[in-house]
């Protein structure tokens, strides 16, 4: 069972990653500006009212809605959705139903998603985090 403490940790381990003042919820810098990766969910208990924080629950950034889709399909004891989050590139993350190990691998595929380039480079020179899989450069055609 992972914590927010679990979520903390992984979270600013993660290269430039850093908290977001105010609330629960942690970013990296990309074109200027801090971008979430990770952030407490806020759920709204009753209609019409403000949304509250929900500690036992995050939600995470992924690739795409393909893969948001995958998530959703392949665990749904572990991840959902809310009407808030159609069409958005994330995912609910239920912390007592995943382990710590499965919240490192979800911190740095949602990271992965918000990083800059230059960022994933040094990462993977440093052994950080592992190869996403080869991509095809667009301006000359070769494979990283």
């Amino acid at each position: 069972m992972a914590t927010q403490a679990d979520v903390r940790l992984i979270s600013l381990s993660l290269p430039a990653a850093e908290p977001i003042p105010g609330r629960f919820a942690f970013g990296v810098p990309n074109k200027g500006k801090l971008k979430a990766f990770v952030w407490v969910w806020m759920e709204r208990v009753t209609p019409k009212k403000p949304r509250v924080p929900n500690h036992g629950v995050i939600a995470a950034r992924v690739a795409d809605l393909a893969e948001r889709a995958r998530l959703l399909s392949a665990s749904p004891a572990k991840f959902f959705t809310e009407p808030h989050y159609e069409g958005f590139p994330a995912v609910l993350v239920r912390l007592d139903a995943v382990t710590v190990s499965e919240l490192r691998k979800i911190l740095n595929a949602a990271w992965r998603c918000l990083a800059p380039a230059e960022q994933l480079t040094s990462a993977r020179r440093s052994r950080c985090l592992p190869r996403r899989g080869r991509r095809h450069s667009r301006s000359s055609g070769r494979r990283d």
